[in-house]
């Protein structure tokens, strides 16, 4: 593959499917509409299926207390696929580095390097102490800073003594410190104490769909900090036919969902203490009133969904012109996914993937 072609992945629905969104690491928000179909291995291998036929790289998982297992998830899944990569979201501190670099090194010998994973901080306080986790925001992250450095060096083959203030490790190391795959880690998080562990830490920071001026000022910002570090974008897609389709689909969307879902989404998101959730709340306020915040960039998805909740909306031209517009920002992934992930996964990768791919070309 062209170094300058953006991989495209899409996303696992492991709380279940169906036409509208709804909550995904937690119940709340979740409604019979948007878990019509039961997130069985039957159906999310259908997804995955879907996904690896229409030409993407990976699929990632969500992880969360509403979520099932992401490791025994996409350890099933992969035996249901040949070659689509699994983007494996996990908690950071929540388990010892060591082991987590060593299930990581069984999924990668064992499906042959299809693995990437997503390094997850938390934003949710009374979710983390769901867990048992009484941290506080910026010390979540000074735990993921040292959990990142340990498991890069024992993915790498090293043998490690760490000493930190959240992981001591003494005579780490894997069985076999050959190392046949790279694991790159993907990390996400929008306040100052995330972006100083990306610039140390990631290989991909991974953004929010914000309008195009945000990302750029983000992306400029860390590229300052770290030069060699790369960009993911995770958005929704509602691409059509035609522009007023796609919009048309966006209106049923808004109109079915429940009051009582927003109030209780929003209610649960301002209490977060994520920079990143700050941010995507931000552009709607908690109304459904005013939802285009950029040109075909939409946010009715946040009002129910945590963590991404925009959509890029309008006809395959458009959506494949705003996603090159990302590129030309610094943004070399996206992370896509539409209502219901089985159907869309063919729509966006038969459609908007081909003229992306077109109008990356042409400009090379």
């Amino acid at each position: 593959m062209p170094e300058n072609r953006p991989l495209l992945h899409w996303f696992l629905p492991t709380g279940g499917d169906g036409r509208d969104p709804g909550g995904v690491t937690s119940v709340q928000g979740r409604t019979g509409a948007a878990t019509r179909r039961r997130a069985d291995i039957g159906y999310l291998a259908q997804v995955a299926r879907a996904a690896e036929q229409a030409g993407f790289t990976s699929l990632l998982t969500p992880v969360g207390l509403g979520c099932v297992d992401p490791w025994i998830l996409t350890s099933a899944l992969s035996q249901h696929t040949e070659r689509i990569g699994f983007l494996v979201a996990f908690r950071a501190g929540f388990s010892s580095p060591t082991l987590l670099a060593q299930q990581a090194d069984a999924f990668r010998r064992f499906t042959g390097g299809r693995l990437r994973l997503n390094v997850v901080t938390g934003g949710d306080s009374v979710e983390q102490r769901s867990y048992g986790d009484q941290l506080a925001h910026d010390q979540r992250y000074g735990r993921t800073d040292e959990v990142m450095a340990v498991l890069r060096d024992l993915l790498d083959g090293k043998r490690i003594d760490f000493q930190g203030q959240h992981v001591q490790v003494e005579g780490a190391q894997l069985t076999d410190p050959a190392v046949e795959f790279k694991v790159p880690l993907y990390f996400g998080g929008a306040s100052d104490a995330a972006e100083a562990v990306a610039a140390r830490r990631a290989d991909v920071q991974l953004l929010w769909g914000e309008p195009p001026a945000a990302v750029a000022e983000r992306v400029e910002r860390l590229r300052g900090r770290n030069p060699s570090l790369r960009f993911g974008l995770r958005l929704h897609v509602i691409s059509r036919d035609t522009a007023a389709e796609a919009w048309a689909e966006a209106d049923r969307i808004l109109a079915a969902m429940d009051p009582e879902a927003i109030r209780a989404s929003q209610e649960r998101f301002a209490r977060m203490d994520s920079t990143g959730q700050a941010r995507m709340t931000a552009l709607h306020g908690g109304s459904a009133d005013g939802l285009t915040v950029a040109p075909n960039l939409w946010a009715g998805i946040g009002l129910v969904r945590e963590g991404a909740g925009t959509a890029l909306v309008g006809s395959h031209d458009e959506v494949a012109r705003r996603l090159h517009e990302y590129t030309e920002l610094g943004i070399s992934e996206f992370i896509l996914s539409g209502y219901p992930h089985l159907e869309e996964a063919f729509r966006v990768g038969e459609e908007v993937a081909p003229r992306l791919r077109r109008l990356v070309g042409a400009q090379a």
